[in-house]
């Protein structure tokens, strides 16, 4: 039998039976085919991983019966990712990435020159919740509803915010100094790169920092990927 693995947005127990929406029992049941008596493993992101065990199958509702804990809630580092949307497929990739390699919060911010302003919270949020599926993550990255970057940041709680930006793509990449603990977020800009405006605004805030890249200049996509892995190599969980 495959090793399925389902993410439950509500309480988990030993001996608690819980009935999967409508979507996960097509998954469950008519994609993986798992039938009455079959193991999985579940999650709700506050308690941990348990086993279960389907005592109901089919394609429009199903039930299934949580047995013993397999292992407790293992929380990522207080991470954030802030980035410009891009188009769907590139937005739904790096919402993607973000969640498997350990943000634990996720927040699409408009700038100047972001080319897609219309975001489906909803929808990356699902995706936040396959990747955690996938790589074996017991918590779920949240993803916030999109605003204008310069609302997000009056509303700062402190924490640094590394912030990529291509005019520093000179020099070797850099990451945050290994030495340093507490909460961090990243923030990647749109395809276009930030204004001269909003360049000089980032720079005055107490709490940004630049973060080198290496000398190339990245994509918006593949610049979040790096940044999340030199954070994570410095002062994350990969150490």
């Amino acid at each position: 039998m495959p090793d399925v693995r389902l993410f439950l947005d509500q309480p988990l127990g030993e001996g608690k039976a819980v009935r999967p929406s409508p979507d996960q029992c097509a998954y469950l049941f008519a994609v993986m085919r798992l039938r009455e008596g079959d193991g999985l493993r579940v999650f709700d992101g506050r308690a941990g991983e348990w086993a279960a065990t389907v005592l109901e199958a089919g394609r429009r509702g199903g039930a299934l019966l949580v047995g013993r804990r397999l292992r407790p809630l293992l929380l990522p580092p207080d991470l954030w990712l802030l980035f410009a949307p891009l188009r769907k497929a590139r937005t739904d990739f790096v919402v993607e990435k973000a969640a498997e390699m350990g943000a634990s919060r996720i927040l699409p911010v408009l700038t100047e020159r972001t080319g897609a302003e219309r975001v489906n919270r909803l929808r990356l949020q699902a995706h936040a919740v396959e990747a955690a599926e996938q790589c074996e993550a017991t918590h779920v990255a949240e993803v916030a509803e999109a605003r204008r970057l310069g609302e997000v940041l009056r509303d700062w709680d402190g924490r640094p915010l590394w912030v990529c930006d291509e005019a520093l793509a000179r020099g070797p990449a850099g990451a945050p100094p290994a030495g340093e603990e507490g909460p961090g977020a990243v923030l990647v800009g749109p395809e276009g790169g930030f204004t001269p405006e909003e360049r000089e605004g980032l720079h005055r805030l107490p709490f940004a920092r630049a973060l080198r890249l290496g000398p190339r200049i990245l994509r918006a996509d593949t610049a979040a990927v790096a940044a999340l892995a030199l954070w994570q190599a410095g002062r994350g969980d990969w150490r």
